[in-house]
């Protein structure tokens, strides 16, 4: 059993959920401009978390099923994002507070632990794609997310992958191809 898996039990046993979301395909979850401090779990869809300068939207993470997402510098500040949270497809949730979901995990050291693990994780694939975008070519990014993600090629259009990888669909099919 993995670490989300472990919690996602653990919070299924004590009964924490707080609510269950249903989102249809394109439809929102978060939006510019907005405070969520909620965390979320997906059980069936995708989601992308992106942002939106003067010409272009940048997509920065994607969630699926069996995976926490959130809205993470809301989630740590308590303060408004400029992050929107879309559903890629129908798309399934269920909801836990930032309130509700820290007690549990200080409530036992092995939470905390998964937890921080699981955060460390996180920190250290936003630095891995980071050093990918400053330093390496478009086939070398598309050839390291394959490698890592490749569910990801699966549950996600190509559109938002190019996004992601900074690079046009047309580049990133080019290379699907070569």
């Amino acid at each position: 059993m993995n670490s989300i898996d472990t919690l996602v039990k653990e919070i299924e046993n004590q009964n924490l959920w707080e609510k269950d979301l249903a989102l249809t395909r394109n439809e929102y979850l978060k939006v510019q401009g907005s405070i969520d401090t909620n965390l979320y779990f997906i059980l069936k869809g995708s989601l992308r978390i992106f942002i939106i300068d003067e010409y272009e939207e940048h997509t920065i993470r994607f969630g699926y099923k069996n995976n926490l997402i959130a809205s993470l510098d809301s989630y740590i500040t308590s303060k408004p994002s400029d992050l929107y949270i879309q559903a890629i497809k129908k798309t399934e949730l269920k909801v836990i507070s930032k309130e509700s979901f820290t007690n549990f995990i200080w409530s036992s050291e092995e939470y905390l632990k998964i937890w921080l693990d699981m955060v460390n994780g996180l920190v250290y694939q936003q630095m891995e794609r980071e050093r990918d975008i400053l330093t390496t070519s478009p086939l070398e990014r598309y050839k390291r997310v394959l490698k890592r993600s490749p569910q990801l090629f699966q549950e996600i259009p190509n559109k938002y992958i190019a996004s992601y990888l900074r690079m046009t669909p047309e580049t990133l099919s080019r290379l699907k191809k070569s």
